[in-house]
């Protein structure tokens, strides 16, 4: 329901510019409206769980979702991918894999790849690695990260968790 009310909102941009460098914002503002609006959630959730929040995870925060800029969808598109993925997961597999963007897969190929598409962008721009890995794998089981330091996967599970709860 928030996704329907977005445009109600205004973007706090002051906010989002305090934890972003130049380019990392100008990546922020490519977001859809609703999607940015969710990031300063998960970034105001983040900030909030009391322990200390480095500026890359802060970036990582409002950045999480960039992948999805790739392809803006409806929500009636992003609601089908959702669905799919619940009831159907072996449909959505198939319909998220590979590099077809047909405007009738992007809605599951956004949901299954932006993660990766975000890490991508962010490496392009020389983002700092720790806000790439965050990026790219916050849509990942903790314990299906590789071999990474561990305090990457406590910052990823802050993430998981701000995420979740917007």
């Amino acid at each position: 329901l928030r996704a329907l009310f977005a445009f109600t909102t205004d973007v706090d941009t002051t906010l989002a510019s305090q934890y972003l460098n130049a380019q990392e914002y100008a990546l922020f503002q490519t977001m859809a409206h609703a999607e940015q609006l969710h990031s300063l959630n998960v970034l105001r959730t983040v900030l909030a769980q009391g322990a200390e929040t480095p500026l890359e995870l802060a970036a990582a925060a409002l950045l999480h979702d960039v992948g999805k800029a790739r392809y803006h969808l409806a929500v009636w598109q992003k609601t089908v991918s959702v669905l799919a993925e619940s009831f159907t997961p072996a449909l959505f597999a198939r319909l998220s894999a590979g590099n077809d963007l047909t405007w009738w897969r992007a809605p599951f190929m956004v949901r299954e790849q932006h993660p990766a598409w975000g890490a991508d962008m962010l490496k392009a721009i020389n983002s700092d690695p720790l806000v790439v890995f965050l990026v790219g794998h916050h849509a990942h089981h903790l314990d299906n990260c590789g071999d990474v330091p561990e305090n990457y996967i406590r910052l990823l599970a802050r993430l998981k968790k701000a995420d979740g709860e917007n």
